[in-house]
């Protein structure tokens, strides 16, 4: 995991919260002071919840289940997409489309339709069609692509969700509360940290404080990959000695 210092958080500026008379007084426990009319977030407290969270979902991952990575706003939709993809961890950065979790069964038709469109746009029928039929076709992939691509490999639900800020993704907040799918999630000064399960208290508008708290976090999830990938070769070693060792009890028999 990426080793984060207390110097490294406050030159991205992961301090730097809301104007205070945005403030949601349940952050009142991770706010260090006010200045200037703007809330300042206790570093301390931020460090302490991102190595919680850290720790957390590498248990989560080992698991062998999926994280799911979401964040609409515009500062965030690069770093956390590209950190998704990386851990090849499913992401939505464009809308949450309601019900994506609650209605999952729903979404898994819209991602089979992509890809039966993907498929028929390989064969040869779909050249032979009109042209104005297959600029609809290209249309709704597009489509179907800039909502759901970034969760075309999720086939269950996932385990947990990593959010950037709550405040704007309180829909998909809402639906991970409703199935008990635990919530990791940068929350900021005007945010209520109660609504998810592992609040890491930090400035979620700001890019270099978004970026820097998405790789660590991403890192937490690698580390949980390569443990789980660890043990499976261990179990595998195991298993190929047992198997050896009854080969040799057989034959001496």
């Amino acid at each position: 995991m990426i080793n984060v210092e207390y110097k490294d958080l406050l030159d991205a500026g992961v301090h730097f919260g809301h104007l205070t008379r945005k403030w949601d007084p349940r952050m009142a426990p991770y706010i260090f002071m006010e200045k200037n009319g703007i809330h300042l977030i206790d570093i301390n407290k931020t460090k302490a919840c991102l190595d919680e969270a850290c720790n957390a979902i590498k248990s989560v991952v080992r698991s062998g289940r999926k994280v799911l990575f979401v964040a609409t706003k515009k500062q965030a939709q690069e770093i956390v997409s590209q950190e998704a993809a990386e851990l090849k961890m499913p992401f939505v950065t464009e809308r949450w489309l309601g019900g994506m979790l609650t209605n999952f069964a729903t979404v898994r038709k819209s991602l089979k339709k992509m890809s039966s469109i993907d498929k028929m746009m390989k064969e040869g029928s779909y050249q032979n069609l009109a042209k104005r039929e297959r600029l609809m076709i290209q249309r709704e992939r597009a489509k179907l692509e800039r909502l759901l691509g970034g969760i075309s490999d999720l086939n269950r639900l996932p385990a947990a969700l990593f959010i950037v800020d709550i405040k704007r993704e309180h829909i998909a907040v809402a639906e991970a509360q409703k199935l008990g799918i635990p919530v990791f999630a940068i929350v900021d000064t005007n945010s209520n940290p109660e609504s998810v399960e592992f609040p890491i208290p930090a400035n979620d508008d700001a890019f270099k404080s978004v970026a820097l708290l998405t790789k660590v976090f991403a890192s937490a999830i690698q580390d949980g990959l390569q443990e789980r990938q660890k043990e499976k070769e261990e179990q595998k070693l195991q298993q190929e000695e047992e198997a050896k060792r009854a080969v040799d009890a057989e034959s001496k028999e």
